[in-house]
Protein backbone atom coordinates (compact mmCIF):
# COMPACT_ATOMS: atom_id res chain seq x y z
CA UNK A 1 0.00 0.00 0.00
CA UNK A 2 1.13 3.62 -0.77
CA UNK A 3 0.23 6.48 1.56
CA UNK A 4 0.76 10.08 1.42
CA UNK A 5 -0.21 12.95 3.72
CA UNK A 6 -1.01 16.18 2.12
CA UNK A 7 0.86 19.14 2.71
CA UNK A 8 0.23 22.71 2.64
CA UNK A 9 1.76 23.01 -0.78
CA UNK A 10 -0.29 20.47 -2.29
CA UNK A 11 -3.66 21.67 -0.88
CA UNK A 12 -6.39 22.12 -3.12
CA UNK A 13 -4.91 20.56 -5.78
CA UNK A 14 -7.29 18.20 -7.80
CA UNK A 15 -6.99 14.73 -6.99
CA UNK A 16 -6.25 13.34 -10.43
CA UNK A 17 -2.93 15.90 -11.00
CA UNK A 18 -1.93 14.96 -7.68
CA UNK A 19 -1.98 11.12 -8.39
CA UNK A 20 0.20 11.91 -11.09
CA UNK A 21 2.69 14.01 -8.85
CA UNK A 22 2.38 11.33 -5.98
CA UNK A 23 2.82 8.23 -8.21
CA UNK A 24 4.49 9.17 -11.86
CA UNK A 25 4.72 5.93 -13.54
CA UNK A 26 1.33 5.29 -12.75
CA UNK A 27 -0.29 5.35 -16.36
CA UNK A 28 -3.40 7.81 -16.41
CA UNK A 29 -5.71 4.88 -17.52
CA UNK A 30 -5.03 2.65 -14.84
CA UNK A 31 -5.64 5.44 -12.42
CA UNK A 32 -8.83 6.15 -13.22
CA UNK A 33 -9.49 2.66 -13.12
CA UNK A 34 -7.93 2.37 -9.24
CA UNK A 35 -9.95 5.10 -8.53
CA UNK A 36 -13.28 3.48 -10.01
CA UNK A 37 -12.79 0.56 -7.92
CA UNK A 38 -11.88 2.12 -5.00
CA UNK A 39 -8.11 0.93 -4.92
CA UNK A 40 -7.30 4.64 -4.50
CA UNK A 41 -8.98 6.33 -1.30
CA UNK A 42 -9.05 9.84 0.51
CA UNK A 43 -9.45 9.11 4.37
CA UNK A 44 -10.45 5.69 3.81
CA UNK A 45 -13.23 6.56 1.52
CA UNK A 46 -14.08 6.33 -1.93
CA UNK A 47 -12.76 10.09 -4.23
CA UNK A 48 -13.37 11.57 -7.21
CA UNK A 49 -10.57 12.69 -9.58
CA UNK A 50 -11.98 16.26 -9.39
CA UNK A 51 -11.91 16.67 -5.98
CA UNK A 52 -9.26 19.14 -3.99
CA UNK A 53 -7.67 17.43 -1.16
CA UNK A 54 -6.41 19.79 2.09
CA UNK A 55 -3.69 19.76 4.67
CA UNK A 56 -3.91 16.20 6.39
CA UNK A 57 -5.98 14.41 3.84
CA UNK A 58 -4.80 11.14 3.61
CA UNK A 59 -4.79 9.32 0.23
CA UNK A 60 -3.97 5.71 0.66
CA UNK A 61 -3.56 3.46 -2.94
CA UNK A 62 -3.79 -0.64 -2.79
CA UNK A 63 -1.75 -0.68 -6.10
CA UNK A 64 1.64 -2.19 -6.15
CA UNK A 65 4.71 -0.32 -4.72
CA UNK A 66 6.47 0.21 -7.77
CA UNK A 67 3.65 3.06 -8.75
CA UNK A 68 4.97 5.05 -6.60
CA UNK A 69 8.52 4.62 -7.00
CA UNK A 70 10.01 8.41 -7.54
CA UNK A 71 11.68 9.28 -10.44
CA UNK A 72 15.44 9.75 -10.25
CA UNK A 73 15.34 13.80 -9.80
CA UNK A 74 17.61 16.21 -12.33
CA UNK A 75 17.19 19.58 -11.14
CA UNK A 76 17.77 21.92 -13.78
CA UNK A 77 17.98 25.13 -11.62
CA UNK A 78 21.19 23.68 -9.84
CA UNK A 79 23.52 24.66 -13.18
CA UNK A 80 22.36 28.13 -12.90
CA UNK A 81 23.65 30.57 -10.14
CA UNK A 82 23.12 30.53 -6.90
CA UNK A 83 23.85 34.20 -6.44
CA UNK A 84 21.27 36.84 -5.96
CA UNK A 85 20.74 40.17 -4.25
CA UNK A 86 18.17 40.09 -1.63
CA UNK A 87 16.51 42.48 -0.69
CA UNK A 88 14.40 41.09 1.95
CA UNK A 89 13.69 37.71 3.11
CA UNK A 90 11.54 36.25 5.08
CA UNK A 91 9.85 32.80 5.43
CA UNK A 92 6.52 33.29 2.97
CA UNK A 93 8.55 35.57 0.44
CA UNK A 94 11.96 37.04 -1.02
CA UNK A 95 12.35 40.26 -2.76
CA UNK A 96 15.34 40.39 -5.13
CA UNK A 97 17.19 43.00 -6.89
CA UNK A 98 17.65 41.70 -10.23
CA UNK A 99 20.16 43.29 -12.53
CA UNK A 100 19.43 44.30 -15.87
CA UNK A 101 20.54 41.38 -18.78
CA UNK A 102 19.29 38.67 -16.48
CA UNK A 103 15.52 37.01 -17.76
CA UNK A 104 13.33 36.41 -14.90
CA UNK A 105 11.59 33.55 -16.77
CA UNK A 106 13.05 31.16 -19.28
CA UNK A 107 12.64 32.14 -22.63
CA UNK A 108 13.90 30.27 -26.53
CA UNK A 109 17.36 31.79 -25.66
CA UNK A 110 18.08 30.81 -22.65
CA UNK A 111 16.56 28.22 -20.65
CA UNK A 112 19.06 27.59 -17.55
CA UNK A 113 20.68 30.85 -15.82
CA UNK A 114 17.42 33.11 -14.75
CA UNK A 115 16.21 34.64 -11.83
CA UNK A 116 13.63 31.83 -11.22
CA UNK A 117 16.47 29.28 -11.41
CA UNK A 118 18.84 31.07 -9.40
CA UNK A 119 15.87 31.40 -6.31
CA UNK A 120 15.17 28.03 -6.97
CA UNK A 121 19.13 26.85 -6.85
CA UNK A 122 19.64 29.71 -3.66
CA UNK A 123 16.26 28.34 -1.51
CA UNK A 124 17.73 24.81 -2.28
CA UNK A 125 21.41 25.41 -1.11
CA UNK A 126 19.96 27.08 1.98
CA UNK A 127 17.78 23.66 2.79
CA UNK A 128 14.33 26.03 2.00
CA UNK A 129 13.62 24.16 -0.85
CA UNK A 130 14.12 20.65 -1.51
CA UNK A 131 11.91 19.13 -5.03
CA UNK A 132 12.18 15.67 -3.75
CA UNK A 133 9.72 17.02 -0.54
CA UNK A 134 7.55 18.73 -2.48
CA UNK A 135 4.71 17.03 -4.71
CA UNK A 136 3.72 20.27 -6.64
CA UNK A 137 4.94 23.78 -5.56
CA UNK A 138 7.93 25.71 -6.52
CA UNK A 139 9.07 28.80 -5.54
CA UNK A 140 7.25 31.14 -8.15
CA UNK A 141 7.21 34.66 -9.22
CA UNK A 142 4.73 37.37 -8.41
CA UNK A 143 5.80 39.58 -10.83
CA UNK A 144 8.12 40.21 -13.77
CA UNK A 145 10.33 42.83 -15.60
CA UNK A 146 11.54 43.08 -18.35
CA UNK A 147 15.40 41.70 -18.99
CA UNK A 148 16.81 45.18 -19.78
CA UNK A 149 15.19 46.43 -16.70
CA UNK A 150 16.68 46.30 -13.19
CA UNK A 151 14.86 45.93 -10.00
CA UNK A 152 12.52 44.55 -6.92
CA UNK A 153 11.12 41.22 -8.15
CA UNK A 154 8.52 39.28 -5.65
CA UNK A 155 9.02 35.44 -5.24
CA UNK A 156 6.80 33.14 -2.98
CA UNK A 157 7.96 30.73 -1.47
CA UNK A 158 4.66 28.55 -0.53
CA UNK A 159 1.59 28.60 -2.48
CA UNK A 160 -0.53 30.42 0.01
CA UNK A 161 2.06 33.65 -0.23
CA UNK A 162 1.78 33.06 -4.03
CA UNK A 163 -2.06 33.38 -4.04
CA UNK A 164 -2.27 36.67 -1.63
CA UNK A 165 0.24 38.09 -3.78
CA UNK A 166 -1.09 37.57 -6.92
CA UNK A 167 -4.25 38.76 -5.57
CA UNK A 168 -2.91 41.91 -4.20
CA UNK A 169 -1.32 42.56 -7.73
CA UNK A 170 -4.20 42.67 -9.15
CA UNK A 171 -6.02 44.59 -6.81
CA UNK A 172 -3.22 47.41 -6.79
CA UNK A 173 -2.78 46.85 -3.40
CA UNK A 174 0.90 47.40 -3.97
CA UNK A 175 3.10 50.23 -4.79
CA UNK A 176 5.97 49.95 -7.12
CA UNK A 177 8.44 53.08 -8.15
CA UNK A 178 10.66 52.88 -10.83
CA UNK A 179 13.60 55.27 -11.08
CA UNK A 180 14.29 56.85 -14.99
CA UNK A 181 16.80 59.08 -17.20
CA UNK A 182 15.22 61.15 -19.76
CA UNK A 183 16.30 62.89 -22.04
CA UNK A 184 15.56 66.44 -22.03
CA UNK A 185 13.86 68.78 -19.36
CA UNK A 186 9.99 68.09 -18.85
CA UNK A 187 7.81 71.52 -18.77
CA UNK A 188 5.59 70.09 -16.19
CA UNK A 189 7.78 68.21 -13.33
CA UNK A 190 5.12 66.43 -12.50
CA UNK A 191 2.16 65.36 -14.05
CA UNK A 192 -0.13 61.82 -15.32
CA UNK A 193 0.81 60.77 -18.77
CA UNK A 194 -2.23 59.11 -20.66
CA UNK A 195 -2.79 57.36 -23.77
CA UNK A 196 -4.03 54.29 -25.65
CA UNK A 197 -1.03 51.81 -26.10
CA UNK A 198 -1.23 49.45 -29.46
CA UNK A 199 1.51 46.33 -29.47
CA UNK A 200 2.90 44.74 -32.47
CA UNK A 201 3.86 41.47 -31.91
CA UNK A 202 5.72 41.13 -34.96
CA UNK A 203 8.62 43.44 -33.72
CA UNK A 204 8.14 43.17 -29.76
CA UNK A 205 7.13 46.85 -30.19
CA UNK A 206 4.40 48.86 -28.38
CA UNK A 207 3.21 52.83 -30.04
CA UNK A 208 1.14 55.43 -28.50
CA UNK A 209 -1.92 56.83 -30.13
CA UNK A 210 -4.67 59.12 -29.38
CA UNK A 211 -7.91 57.21 -29.76
CA UNK A 212 -9.54 54.12 -28.23
CA UNK A 213 -10.00 51.55 -30.57
CA UNK A 214 -10.91 47.48 -30.39
CA UNK A 215 -6.59 46.80 -30.53
CA UNK A 216 -5.35 48.92 -28.40
CA UNK A 217 -5.18 49.61 -24.67
CA UNK A 218 -5.15 52.57 -21.93
CA UNK A 219 -2.65 53.44 -20.58
CA UNK A 220 -1.62 56.20 -17.35
CA UNK A 221 1.64 56.99 -16.52
CA UNK A 222 2.34 59.44 -13.41
CA UNK A 223 5.93 61.00 -12.48
CA UNK A 224 7.73 63.21 -11.12
CA UNK A 225 10.95 64.99 -11.58
CA UNK A 226 13.89 64.68 -9.45
CA UNK A 227 16.80 66.30 -10.57
CA UNK A 228 17.99 68.17 -13.90
CA UNK A 229 21.47 68.09 -15.31
CA UNK A 230 23.01 68.27 -19.06
CA UNK A 231 19.67 68.67 -20.95
CA UNK A 232 18.96 64.94 -18.97
CA UNK A 233 15.76 64.42 -16.25
CA UNK A 234 15.88 61.90 -13.22
CA UNK A 235 12.31 61.18 -12.74
CA UNK A 236 10.47 58.93 -10.13
CA UNK A 237 7.70 57.12 -12.42
CA UNK A 238 4.59 55.30 -10.39
CA UNK A 239 2.79 52.92 -13.14
CA UNK A 240 -1.54 53.85 -12.82
CA UNK A 241 -1.40 50.77 -15.70
CA UNK A 242 1.02 47.89 -16.40
CA UNK A 243 1.59 47.70 -19.95
CA UNK A 244 4.70 46.12 -22.34
CA UNK A 245 7.64 48.45 -22.68
CA UNK A 246 4.45 51.48 -21.22
CA UNK A 247 6.90 53.57 -19.34
CA UNK A 248 9.33 53.55 -22.32
CA UNK A 249 7.24 53.93 -24.91
CA UNK A 250 5.23 57.09 -23.46
CA UNK A 251 7.90 59.14 -22.36
CA UNK A 252 9.37 58.92 -25.99
CA UNK A 253 6.02 59.47 -27.13
CA UNK A 254 5.98 62.65 -25.99
CA UNK A 255 9.74 63.61 -27.22
CA UNK A 256 11.67 62.66 -24.28
CA UNK A 257 13.41 58.86 -24.60
CA UNK A 258 15.23 57.09 -22.02
CA UNK A 259 18.14 57.39 -21.60
CA UNK A 260 20.19 54.06 -23.02
CA UNK A 261 17.00 52.84 -24.40
CA UNK A 262 17.42 50.59 -27.94
CA UNK A 263 14.27 50.33 -28.91
CA UNK A 264 12.93 53.46 -28.36
CA UNK A 265 15.46 56.13 -27.69
CA UNK A 266 18.33 57.65 -28.90
CA UNK A 267 21.28 54.46 -28.64
CA UNK A 268 23.87 55.49 -31.09
CA UNK A 269 24.38 58.87 -29.29
CA UNK A 270 23.84 57.29 -25.85
CA UNK A 271 26.43 54.90 -26.33
CA UNK A 272 28.76 57.59 -27.38
CA UNK A 273 28.01 59.38 -23.86
CA UNK A 274 28.79 55.33 -22.45
CA UNK A 275 24.92 54.53 -22.01
CA UNK A 276 24.45 51.20 -23.75
CA UNK A 277 21.75 50.32 -21.03
CA UNK A 278 18.46 51.81 -20.33
CA UNK A 279 18.40 54.01 -17.52
CA UNK A 280 14.99 52.27 -15.83
CA UNK A 281 14.74 50.82 -12.40
CA UNK A 282 11.95 49.04 -10.24
CA UNK A 283 13.95 50.95 -6.95
CA UNK A 284 10.87 50.67 -4.17
CA UNK A 285 7.96 48.55 -2.92
CA UNK A 286 5.50 49.65 -0.57
CA UNK A 287 2.99 47.09 0.84
CA UNK A 288 -0.39 49.13 1.04
CA UNK A 289 -3.04 45.87 1.98
CA UNK A 290 -6.82 47.76 2.08
CA UNK A 291 -8.23 44.35 2.58
CA UNK A 292 -7.45 40.93 4.94
CA UNK A 293 -3.54 39.69 3.60
CA UNK A 294 -3.90 36.69 5.81
CA UNK A 295 -0.37 35.45 6.32
CA UNK A 296 1.16 38.21 5.12
CA UNK A 297 -0.93 40.73 7.07
CA UNK A 298 2.32 41.78 8.82
CA UNK A 299 3.86 43.59 5.64
CA UNK A 300 1.35 45.74 5.34
CA UNK A 301 2.79 49.29 4.91
CA UNK A 302 6.09 48.32 4.83
CA UNK A 303 8.57 49.58 2.10
CA UNK A 304 11.49 47.98 0.33
CA UNK A 305 14.20 49.67 -1.77
CA UNK A 306 17.39 48.78 -3.71
CA UNK A 307 20.85 49.95 -2.13
CA UNK A 308 21.31 51.71 -5.32
CA UNK A 309 20.39 52.44 -8.81
CA UNK A 310 24.07 52.44 -11.02
CA UNK A 311 22.55 55.18 -12.91
CA UNK A 312 21.36 57.69 -10.57
CA UNK A 313 24.26 57.18 -8.21
CA UNK A 314 26.82 57.71 -11.38
CA UNK A 315 24.74 60.90 -12.89
CA UNK A 316 22.96 62.85 -10.18
CA UNK A 317 24.72 61.41 -7.27
CA UNK A 318 21.96 59.70 -5.82
CA UNK A 319 23.79 56.84 -3.41
CA UNK A 320 22.12 54.52 -0.85
CA UNK A 321 18.40 54.62 -1.24
CA UNK A 322 16.08 52.73 2.33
Amino acid sequence: MLRYEIGKNDAGMRMDKLIQKLMPTLPKSLMYKYIRMKKIKLNGKRTDIAFKPQVGDIIEAYIPDEFGAKVEPKYDFLSASDKIDVVYEDENILLVDKKQGLLVHPDKNEYRDTLISRICHYLYKKGEYNPAQENSFSPALANRIDRNTGGIVIAAKNAAALKILCDKIKSRELDKRYLAIVHGKLKKKEGLLEGFLFKDETKNQVFLENKKTDSNKTVKTKYKVLAEKDNLSLVEVELITGRTHQIRAHFASIGHPLLGDGKYGKIKEDKKLGFSKQALYSYKLTFKFTEDADILNYLNNKTFSVNSVWFAEQLFGFGKRN
